[in-house]
């Protein structure tokens, strides 16, 4: 069972993922894209440090003391999360809006060079095979009409990269936070470093907004009902998503993450009834068979 248990923390990180971003979705109108995507820290941390006070009564341990290479690791991570949000922001004034989101899932491949660069991660033959054919199944899935893809500029593809990039340094980063605390409990471990993280990206965004978007940083607290819910749900997938990285290596989680791709179809599927495009369904297919040879290897 111990042996699974990374993959049941990523199923559960990307459902509880899928969840947040349709409420973030809700968000967006009133706030703002910054505002939406800020209520995910604003009002993640007081759920992070709730996870964090539970996991110190449960175990009965005090916080793990912080490192110098562990507070670097998450703090590097924190800033290049909020980057690579940062750059989808700047690929919403592209033309190619679309084709730069699908670029930006390339994460999983850079996840897998970045492991292996900066933790020393191994990847096997199975692994990389699995990684390339789940991440091809995901661009064939969200890759649009001709007619929008015929605007891709050298620009609007290096947003895509870049922040693809950016979010894959910083799950290699969380994971590397996390294996430099050295705490005797990884949940411990998952659990002080997403605290960490969750301070950090709410300090900057708090700031920046205070500076550039006083009046949506207001707008936040107002809609705090919704927020709340929202930032729980962000809450509770960071907390998976941080438990797998500490018992996996980022390239697995993050691949197997794709499946959040999946729940979304579904939720769309029933809520839209719309039928499936061909090459939707290649990409599907594509997805699960990356998927069961990852679970395999």
């Amino acid at each position: 069972m111990s042996e699974w248990l990374w993959a049941i923390f990523t199923v559960l990180a990307a459902g509880g993922q899928t969840l947040r971003n349709a409420m973030q979705k809700e968000l967006t109108a009133t706030l703002g894209t910054v505002g939406a995507t800020h209520v995910r820290f604003l009002f993640g941390l007081p759920f992070g440090l709730l996870f964090l006070t539970l996991v110190l009564l449960a175990t009965g341990q005090p916080i793990p003391p912080l490192n110098a290479a562990m507070v670097a690791w998450t703090a590097g991570s924190a800033l290049a999360q909020i980057c690579g949000t940062a750059l989808l922001l700047a690929a919403m004034r592209e033309r190619s809006f679309v084709v730069t989101i699908t670029l930006s899932k390339t994460e999983p491949v850079q996840v897998a060079i970045f492991g292996l660069v900066f933790l020393g991660d191994q990847l096997s033959l199975g692994l990389v095979v699995a990684i390339i054919i789940a991440t091809v199944g995901v661009v064939m899935m969200s890759w649009p009409p001709r007619s929008i893809a015929a605007t891709l500029s050298w620009q609007s593809a290096a947003l895509g990269i870049a922040s693809g990039g950016m979010f894959a340094l910083a799950a290699v980063g969380f994971r590397g936070g996390i294996m430099a605390l050295e705490a005797d409990n990884f949940v411990l471990a998952a659990s002080t470093t997403l605290a960490l993280g969750l301070i950090i990206q709410t300090l900057v965004l708090s700031l920046y907004l205070y500076v550039a978007e006083r009046e949506n940083l207001f707008a936040i607290f107002r809609a705090w009902r919704p927020s709340l819910t929202a930032g729980f749900m962000g809450a509770f997938a960071s907390q998976m998503w941080f438990l797998a990285f500490a018992v996996e290596s980022a390239a697995k989680v993050r691949t197997l993450g794709l499946v959040e791709i999946l729940f979304a179809q579904v939720v769309s599927r029933q809520m839209f009834k719309q039928s499936l495009a061909s090459r939707e369904a290649i990409g599907i297919a594509l997805i699960v068979v990356g998927v069961v040879l990852l679970l395999n290897v």
